[in-house]
């Protein structure tokens, strides 16, 4: 799937995950950008993206739901993009949204560095309110990576 995948947790609550994938920037900043593609790689396995909007312009905003294959509760998401500079950085906010009440406001920032043909990805989330929700959102993300890089292979090829 990936030539390397490296995770990197800290005790500064900041989450650090790269990973290379087996496609062209462009693309893979399109999987991120296009809600038509980012909907079937946006949530974890057992939690898929049943619904996705995206404004992605500086100022815009992005909502996210994602329903529990096991108990079809939704989880509702959402944040604004602070940079778009297409195809190398991403930087949003990211807050839960549940029962009405927005969660810690994150800052997720992506930058996508062109590696001879394919794209080197990193990923940063911060600030986390305890190592086991930044261990959380690391499994949850390492999983959503997984299925973007399958999402890529099928569009390559």
């Amino acid at each position: 799937m990936t030539a390397i995948a490296g995770i990197k947790p800290s005790a500064k609550g900041e989450l650090t995950i790269t990973r290379v994938f087996n496609a062209p920037r462009v693309l893979v900043f399109k999987a991120w950008t296009d809600p038509r593609h980012a909907v079937n790689w946006w949530g974890p396995v057992h939690h898929p993206a049943a619904h996705l909007e995206m404004d992605v312009r500086p100022g815009g905003a992005w909502c996210a739901c994602l329903r529990s294959t096991e108990t079809g509760k939704d989880l509702w998401h959402r944040g604004v993009f602070h940079e778009v500079v297409a195809p190398e950085r991403l930087v949003f906010t990211f807050a839960w949204d549940e029962d009405g009440e927005r969660g810690l406001e994150t800052l997720v920032t992506v930058t996508f560095a062109e590696q001879g043909g394919k794209t080197l990805m990193t990923f940063r989330h911060a600030p986390f309110q305890s190592d086991g929700e930044r261990d959380g959102h690391q499994g949850g993300w390492t999983e959503c990576f997984d299925l973007l890089a399958e999402l890529l292979a099928k569009q390559k090829g």
